[in-house]
């Protein structure tokens, strides 16, 4: 599976950006896809995600509210909608995909795109 994610820019406090994550397909293993982004000397933070089947949504406390992640199943495409944007919401957004591990029962990312950068100005 890859993933070509696209969207990030330059946009100023309080505006909105929608980044999208392009799947080149779907292995049996594929639960969902989700977003995480990282700064420099920072660890990568979890922002959202969703499952295909069904559509549920998750989100970290920091983007409630403000970010909606949605999907397309025909086109193996989500999208992050992101409005109100911080400064610190700056960083490089990568999309993963979600998969279940064998024989576990446990989910992991196992895919992960390039990355899309996200400037936020103040």
């Amino acid at each position: 599976v890859q993933l070509q994610a696209s969207g990030g820019g330059l946009v100023q406090a309080g505006g909105f950006l929608r980044l999208s994550c392009a799947a080149s397909g779907r292995t049996p293993d594929s639960v969902g896809i989700g977003w995480f982004r990282q700064t420099p000397g920072k660890e990568r933070e979890f922002v959202a995600a969703i499952i295909w089947s069904g559509g549920r949504t998750y989100y970290a406390d920091s983007v409630k509210g403000r970010f909606t992640i949605s999907r397309d199943n025909a086109k193996n495409t989500v999208w992050l909608q992101m409005s109100s944007l911080k400064p610190e919401d700056t960083a490089v957004y990568y999309c993963a995909a979600r998969t279940v591990v064998p024989g576990t029962g446990e989910y992991e990312f196992k895919y992960w795109g390039q990355g899309t950068q996200v400037t936020v100005s103040s």
